[in-house]
């Protein structure tokens, strides 16, 4: 495995720390800037607004730059948001901060998910997106916890001069570690060629499947603490070490993954959504219960968003694996985040604290169906009533 494709895993934890550190720091910020715990929570929002939007826009921006320098661009502008951030007198200013970092995240992910595409050998591919993607996990894991500490301690502005610092040693790593590389789809930047692609119905299924796959998932995540607290029973004390759980199972479930997404692409998606089902179902019916609600939640976590390399790969067969593409894949990603997040929260008022898990459930149970075309497809390709010849010209296709 090529290191530069672990350098850029630093970048991708790095943007993951400064989107979930304001989730640890509401309180802090909300006295800071004098503003309400809701309206803290709204910045939430705006970042995920501006990764879903703002970020293929960016992207077709830098189309005609190489790799390596769009990269530095970005982080220069990452950069300048979380400055901003730190010293932000207002919460508009806030707000702008917010706004700048997601865009500039939601590029950076695809940007670098296509350079790592482009260092590895095509039967690794998997592989190297679930290194690239471990930046995610880790932001899960080690960000979040740790945004919070440091904010906690030397006050919530510190968190974000903390974040710059990283992205500063994020940078420097990327341009001494990083080949400098040719575009990764072999184009020349025009937007008309690049759009060519979404015509392709196969990459609008895959887009969806991604979508349900992570709506399922943040639909349970974005309320774990208040489930855990008043429905299981745990203390508030308690639940920062399950989350810490939650973290270490997505850790390990990516590198599973990731293993198994070059040559099962299909079949770990399928599994994954079906065991998201049980796993959600399971811990809709036995919140109530310590162990089995701790044991779902885990599961949860090794099947949920550790799905992203088998979704990256799927996309990339369906599409290119140029940065128009995984960009507008992590946009369709984010949307899941908000679809699970916000609908989660109207379920909660409506039916109570169980609701947004039978949520996931449900939403899985679509990303199942979403796949019931490719499976069909898959089974043609395997029908021994076709040709080898056939065969070589539908596996090229899917390349």
């Amino acid at each position: 495995m090529p290191r530069a494709v672990y350098v850029l895993a630093i970048g991708i934890f790095a943007m993951v720390t400064s989107e979930f550190a304001v989730g640890g720091l509401m309180p802090e910020m909300a006295g800071g800037l004098g503003v309400t715990i809701s309206q803290i929570g709204y910045l939430i929002t705006a970042f995920a607004v501006a990764m879903s939007a703002g970020g293929p826009l960016m992207t077709i921006a830098l189309m005609r730059i190489r790799p390596n320098p769009a990269l530095m661009l970005l982080f220069a502008i990452f950069l300048v948001g979380n400055v901003l951030a730190a010293v932000a007198p207002s919460y508009s200013i806030m707000v702008v901060a917010r706004v700048i970092t997601g865009v500039a995240s939601q590029a950076f992910f695809g940007v670098a998910i296509s350079v790592a595409v482009q260092l590895s050998r095509p039967e690794v591919r998997g592989r190297a997106l679930a290194v690239v993607l471990n930046g995610l996990m880790l932001g899960t894991l080690l960000g979040l916890p740790l945004s919070t500490l440091i904010g906690g301690q030397f006050g919530w502005r510190a968190a974000f001069w903390a974040v710059g610092a990283l992205t500063v040693v994020a940078a420097l790593a990327t341009m001494a570690g990083v080949p400098r590389l040719g575009r990764a789809d072999g184009g020349d930047g025009d937007l008309r060629k690049e759009m060519t692609v979404f015509r392709n119905g196969r990459l609008w299924l895959a887009l969806l499947t991604s979508t349900l796959i992570i709506g399922a998932t943040f639909a349970a995540f974005s309320y774990l603490s208040p489930i855990l607290t008043r429905v299981t029973g745990f203390s508030p004390g308690a639940v920062p070490l399950l989350l810490v759980a939650y973290g270490a199972a997505t850790v390990i479930g990516n590198h599973v993954v990731g293993r198994l997404a070059d040559r099962h692409t299909i079949g770990v998606l399928l599994a994954g959504l079906i065991l998201n089902t049980v796993f959600l179902a399971g811990f809709a019916l036995f919140a109530h219960l310590g162990v089995p609600a701790v044991i779902a939640m885990l599961g949860v976590g090794l099947v949920g968003v550790t799905m992203n390399p088998a979704m990256a790969v799927r996309v990339q067969r369906a599409g290119n694996p140029g940065p128009l593409v995984n960009t507008v894949h992590a946009s369709f990603i984010t949307l899941g985040v908000i679809i699970g997040s916000s609908v989660g929260g109207l379920a909660i008022d409506a039916f109570g604290l169980r609701a947004p898990l039978w949520l996931g459930a449900g939403l899985a149970v679509l990303g199942v169906a979403s796949l019931l075309p490719e499976l069909s497809r898959t089974g043609r390709e395997q029908s021994p009533t076709a040709s080898p010849a056939e065969e070589r010209v539908e596996a090229t296709s899917t390349c």
